[in-house]
């Protein structure tokens, strides 16, 4: 064991245990939130949060995972055999999250990589199935979780503990990702109490977490990468009422993707027809909610108020001709349904797909250019996709 990953811990516990908070972070989630997504390959520090502040964002989905580490993985020390948080990476957590909260912005702590699943850009290439596959890796991603809450409960810029970043327990198993529902449902049926049951998984966790804090709302991917059509086969909603159902929304995948770009003649939006559900779907505004809306109505239909969705992750590429008008339907869409949302993704440091302050004309091998030559703030950020996203955040 790597004790001396743990002495901040310990003493960061007592504080926590002994300092009441006052402040319930559930009351951040009953006004519609809308923000953004930061997957930077580096701690984003003051003049990134007051730039994401300008834009109107009062929340960001924060991953950590991409940051430098003297160990293996960031903050868990290895994927591979989890024994406790590594202290120097805490720090830097602790210090993004200072810095967020001066800015006025609520941090979700969004992980890629965790025990038993390395994020696949970093592993290379190769999905991580460990965690879905091995009891022990299911065991140390429970304790991952707790020793978060240890550390950064109460924290008042941590809005949620999103606990993984689209899980996918169904990756090796032959389900199609849009498979009819019928298959869908079988499937978590059929999955039930296994490795692969990512609501058994959650539950696990959650109390986990409640040992150590009661307060902090916990955010929850669907399955097969934060899919509607994976949340609404769960059986039951989460017994802690203090859980957010998140979606993510790339669909149709096809058209959205890089890779579109990189036909000879891309896919246009909306009329583009993909099989779906096993059947032959044209795309445009209507197909667009309806399958957003089937993870939504799930958990209405138990009871969970709307303001409990949430539309984590959104997005098209920059320099796709339709890009805007599929932001638009997409955003129309959340709004309707009366969830929370945050785009994907504010100035990524490293990749510029999504970057939507950046005009589609910015060819990528200029971005990398300047990016790569410290001269990032030369780049051009009056892209009219940012005007557009800022408009619904007014």
């Amino acid at each position: 064991m790597a004790f001396h990953r743990y002495l901040p811990i310990v003493l960061s516990a007592f504080l926590t245990w002994h300092t009441p908070v006052t402040a319930d972070p559930l009351t951040f989630w009953d006004q519609k939130q809308r923000g953004a997504n930061s997957f930077n390959n580096a701690p984003p520090d003051k003049a990134y949060f007051a730039a994401l502040a300008d834009t109107g964002a009062t929340w960001v989905r924060r991953v950590f995972s991409k940051w430098d580490s003297n160990e293996r993985d960031f903050l868990i020390g290895s994927a591979d055999t989890y024994d406790g948080l590594v202290a120097a990476d805490v720090a830097v957590v602790q210090n993004v999250l200072d810095v967020a909260d001066a800015a006025g912005i609520g941090v979700v702590l969004t992980p890629l990589t965790v025990p038993g699943s390395r994020w696949i850009q970093q592993n290379d290439g190769q999905f991580d199935d460990r965690l879905w596959s091995d009891p022990v890796h299911a065991d140390q991603f429970v304790a991952f979780w707790r020793d978060v809450a240890v550390e950064f409960a109460g924290h008042p810029a941590i809005v949620a503990y999103n606990l993984l970043n689209e899980p996918v327990p169904e990756k090796t198993t032959g389900l199609a990702e849009n498979a009819a529902m019928e298959v869908y449902q079988k499937w978590q049926a059929d999955h039930a109490g296994g490795t692969r049951d990512l609501p058994a998984l959650y539950t696990r966790t959650i109390a986990a977490i409640r040992e150590i804090d009661a307060q902090t709302p916990i955010m929850l991917d669907a399955g097969f990468y934060a899919n509607p059509r994976a949340l609404a086969t769960w059986p039951a909603p989460m017994a802690d009422n203090r859980v957010l159902y998140s979606v993510h929304m790339y669909e149709p995948y096809a058209a959205t993707s890089p890779r579109n770009l990189r036909r000879d003649t891309p896919l246009r939006y909306p009329g583009t027809t993909l099989t779906y559900a096993g059947e032959q779907q044209v795309w445009g505004r209507d197909q667009v909610a309806a399958h957003l809306q089937i993870g939504f109505d799930w958990a209405a239909s138990h009871g969970s108020p709307s303001n409990r969705g949430v539309l984590s992750e959104f997005g098209c590429m920059r320099r796709w001709v339709d890009c805007g008008t599929y932001l638009t339907d997409v955003i129309d869409a959340a709004e309707a349904a009366d969830v929370h949302w945050a785009f994907y993704a504010f100035r990524e440091d490293e990749w510029d797909g999504m970057d939507y302050e950046l005009p589609p004309s910015l060819a990528p091998r200029r971005f990398y250019w300047l990016s790569e030559s410290g001269r990032a703030d030369k780049l051009p950020r009056d892209g009219e996709l940012m005007t557009l996203i800022k408009g619904y955040m007014e």
